[in-house]
């Protein structure tokens, strides 16, 4: 403990860091309240001088846009498929990794690279994957369209090429090739965490379990999972508000249309919905899209923290 005499001198160690989280935390999501409830706000039409009213006008006009029910959905649907799929992926993935000795640092450092790289680059690289690279004439004149690795895998084995994320594509298609992309992009920091989760976890446990002839099915669901449970709730949370939260992934894979050429906008988020509006300088309308974004996230959190009480085994 700090000495009342000499906490001035903490305080002024702390104030760079204090006065920067004021200016660049604090005072946007103040203003970021103020600007949701002021009708019609918009930055330019402020610095010219002009008022707004009080009101709840912004959330109106962001809920009746045609396309934030369609943002909407885009994100509920992506948070819903990729947090579940990848956390059972990484705990899979975790397990084996803790089971085997040889060469264990070395795949754990395979397996942590995404993490480390730049979303839009891998992006790129699943969409050029995905997509169908180009197509060019041949010597008689015929077209001949080379495909992503992705198609050619398929047609390998027999199947016909699809059009995922090319003018024509469905939305099924669009969809399945995001859900690849996060669910592959979110294992990394999932393993780590469910890895060190296993690592500490006592071994007496297992031995115990091992001298009664217990299964590996039943070690694993009878002590590996309740054990885990509070890192499964931790990564499983953070999954859900990532999974709100996401934007670059479309950007990487669709570029700024967010969707094939032919129906731009189609795999919006909600994120890209608040960049919308500030892009059209209507930063009213991306203040109470953020604060609605807020809310839904804050409800999911709150249900899943309530969830884990009961399930969770501290």
């Amino acid at each position: 403990m700090v000495e009342s005499k000499q906490q001035w001198k903490a305080w002024l160690y702390l104030s760079p860091a204090i006065i920067l989280l004021l200016v660049f935390t604090v005072w946007p999501i103040i203003n970021t309240v103020r600007m949701a409830f002021l009708e019609g706000y918009s930055g330019l039409a402020a610095v010219g001088g002009q008022t707004f009213q009080f009101g709840f006008g912004n959330f109106v006009k962001v809920v009746k846009y045609k396309r934030f029910l369609n943002c909407l959905k885009n994100t509920v649907l992506l948070c819903v498929l990729t947090v579940p799929i990848s956390s059972f992926l990484a705990l899979l993935i975790a397990v084996c990794l803790n089971s085997i000795k040889p060469l264990q640092k070395v795949l754990q450092t395979i397996f942590f690279l995404p993490y480390v790289t730049n979303s839009i680059a891998i992006g790129m690289v699943f969409a050029a994957m995905f997509n169908i690279v180009g197509s060019f004439f041949g010597t008689e004149n015929e077209i001949i369209v080379t495909a992503g690795i992705i198609n050619n895998i398929i047609e390998f084995f027999g199947g016909h090429a699809v059009n995922w994320i090319n003018a024509g594509s469905s939305y099924i298609a669009n969809l399945t090739v995001m859900v690849v992309y996060i669910v592959w992009n979110a294992l990394p920091f999932k393993i780590l965490i469910l890895l060190g989760g296993l690592q500490s976890i006592n071994k007496q446990y297992y031995e115990a379990a091992r001298v009664d002839g217990t299964s590996r099915t039943r070690i694993f669901t009878r002590i590996t999972v309740p054990l885990l449970s509070p890192m499964l709730a931790y990564v499983v949370i953070t999954g859900f508000i990532g999974g709100f939260k996401e934007y670059t992934s479309i950007v990487g894979i669709f570029g700024e249309k967010m969707g094939p050429p032919d129906d731009a906008g189609r795999m919006n988020t909600m994120v890209g919905f608040i960049y919308d509006s500030l892009s059209s300088n209507n930063q009213g309308r991306a203040s109470a899209a953020a604060l609605i974004l807020f809310a839904i996230i804050l409800v999911v959190t709150l249900i899943n923290l309530q969830v884990s009480k009961k399930r969770v085994h501290y």
